[in-house]
């Protein structure tokens, strides 16, 4: 399995804690350089990173869908939609 797909998670990285840290111009920059390498990483990870990573995602939101449901159910006491 070849990682070059860790070449511009790493820089992410680096430029993430850099934008975290500064309070200037560049760390702007630097945050778009950081989004914009994370989305190249996940482009270049191979299938398995990417299905595990889709796994959790759907399993998250689901969750979080749940629980959002849970939350108007109790405060507008009617039930929620059906999907049909």
């Amino acid at each position: 399995m070849p990682l070059f797909f860790l070449i511009p998670l790493c820089t992410a990285l680096a430029t993430g804690y850099f934008f975290k840290k500064s309070t200037d111009e560049i760390a702007y920059l630097a945050g778009v350089f950081a989004a914009i390498s994370l989305v190249f990483s996940l482009v270049l990870a191979p299938w398995q990173i990417q299905f595990g990573l889709l796994l959790i995602v759907l399993i998250i939101t689901n969750k979080l869908l749940q629980e959002n449901e849970s939350k108007q159910t109790e405060v507008t006491g009617k039930q929620p939609r059906e999907i049909k």
